[in-house]
């Protein structure tokens, strides 16, 4: 039977200090600007590509002073290719805010959090419980996949994140601060190492024994076609190879050598377009193109 037991958290709890990933943001001297750049950095990319661009931004900018310095063209030449560059964007107005608004200092309440640009309900919490110690519901994709099969017994959570998951989080939270926030770093790593959406590994989950699905004989998801996302001879790809360029040279870029990198010229003005209005581009002169100061 499924219960936001004491047993159920002290499973993940305990399996989490066995198996923990020695991830870099993880470390004793991690601050809480080292845990929001992480955090903005996996999302929607993998931990083996966020790592050694996060060692070169933590490296650089230490601090979120230390990038609001440097032009927020320099966060996009800084990203490489971890893909979505505004958020490269966002980290750098986020920089600024903490350094203007808060003296230099991450704050580590959640509304405070959320007031900053590009910081959205799960990043908040995650920088709160996981910098500060703080008890908040924490709820990436692989802890929602947890508690779905664990208390609702299906293989995957809704689309959108809904009220009853939010109350249901909450509800199998530890009540000490402390152990709810070994708890939401150990079922996040649970759903990344054994509770996964392809391949879950069943037969060493610790948890087992309180999941519904399991005990359901693991039936297919049937809920709401999902989609999937492509990138080869996307605008996204486009995008990239065109941010590549400006980042592979200090100044500008002529148009010429960007309309060389991609045939489609409608596709390359509408990509290119899309990157001006985004501001990861700027147009410094006549058909002079260059990152952003």
């Amino acid at each position: 039977m499924v219960a936001s037991s004491s047993s159920l958290n002290a499973a993940v709890v305990d399996w989490y200090a066995l198996h923990a990933r020695a991830l870099p943001w993880r470390r004793d001297s991690t601050t809480a600007w080292h845990v929001l750049v992480s955090e903005v950095m996996l999302q929607q990319t993998p931990v083996e590509r966020v790592t050694p661009v996060y060692e070169e931004w933590t490296s650089r900018w230490p601090t979120p002073s230390a990038l609001a310095a440097e032009p927020s063209g320099e966060a996009v030449r800084a990203w490489g290719r971890l893909g979505y560059p505004r958020r490269a964007l966002r980290l750098h107005a986020a920089a600024t805010a903490i350094r203007d608004r808060h003296d230099g200092v991450v704050p580590e309440d959640v509304d405070e959090l959320r007031a900053l640009p590009g910081v959205g309900e799960y990043t908040a919490a995650a920088v709160a419980v996981f910098a500060y110690g703080h008890r908040h519901a924490v709820l990436d994709t692989n802890v929602r996949r947890v508690l779905a099969r664990v208390f609702d017994g299906t293989a995957l959570p809704a689309p959108g994140l809904t009220a009853a998951e939010r109350a249901q989080a909450l509800g199998v939270l530890p009540d000490d601060r402390s152990t709810a926030a070994r708890w939401s770093i150990g079922v996040m790593e649970l759903g990344a190492l054994v509770c996964t959406a392809r391949s879950p590994r069943c037969g060493v989950c610790p948890v087992r024994e309180w999941c519904r699905w399991y005990d359901a004989g693991r039936p297919a998801y049937d809920g709401p076609l999902r989609r999937t996302q492509t990138y080869a001879g996307t605008d996204r790809q486009c995008r990239g190879r065109l941010l590549a360029v400006l980042r592979e040279v200090e100044g500008p870029v002529g148009g010429e050598v960007l309309r060389a990198v991609w045939e489609d010229a409608t596709q390359r003005e509408r990509a290119l377009d899309g990157l001006l209005d985004d501001r990861l581009v700027a147009l410094v002169g006549d058909d002079l193109y260059a990152l952003p100061d």
